[in-house]
């Protein structure tokens, strides 16, 4: 019985060294020209596959470098500019609540309706002006919002045809795939008849 179980396992080991070697180019088959002369790649590790595209595409490019890098500026002075406002609009409403809490607090019943008119009067001439603020900051938003949606269309015209050519270099064929599940199976069928 042992005898039977050895000269198995030698066998299967021989079969599967020739097949290995068959398997090997199936596999390297499957991975010939997967280099593309298209700069398809990430640049870093965080990069997705389409930035990196795209950087690569604009690289050599200064009239686009330059717009880019206006983009990415103009963004940042947006989100500066509304966190200044931001944080002005945010201390003086805080001060008006806090003032109206201060003001409930106050025991003459007079000098308290006197104290919360007082703030409410001045917090009502002051939110006319911040009304103005949000409005234009409103604007900022739809601007940067359209400056990003024509960017992120301006960079799919520009990358798309660079992945289509690194498709249509590299067709997806099925023979290699059909190939190895034929030995997956046949491996499948040897390990059921073992016994």
């Amino acid at each position: 019985m042992k005898k039977i179980l050895f000269a198995s396992i030698l066998a299967l080991s021989l079969l599967s060294c020739s097949e290995s070697k068959s398997q090997n180019d199936i596999v390297e088959k499957a991975a010939e020209n997967t280099e593309s002369s298209i700069p398809i790649k990430r640049l870093s590790k965080t990069q997705d596959i389409f930035n990196g595209i795209y950087d690569e595409k604009i690289k050599n490019d200064k009239e686009i470098k330059k717009v880019d890098e206006k983009i990415s500026l103009m963004q940042e002075d947006a989100h500066k500019m509304q966190g200044i406002y931001s944080s002005l609009i945010s201390n003086s409403e805080d001060y008006y609540l806090i003032a109206k809490n201060e003001a409930k607090s106050i025991n003459d019943s007079v000098l308290r309706k006197e104290m919360i008119k007082l703030i409410e009067e001045s917090s009502d001439k002051y939110y006319q002006k911040v009304q103005k603020i949000k409005d234009l900051k409103h604007k900022i938003n739809r601007n940067k919002q359209s400056i990003y949606s024509l960017y992120a269309a301006f960079k799919i015209r520009k990358t798309l045809p660079e992945i289509e050519k690194y498709q249509n270099a590299h067709p997806l064929k099925t023979d290699s795939l059909n190939q190895f599940i034929n030995k997956q199976n046949k491996l499948l069928q040897e390990l059921k008849n073992l016994k």
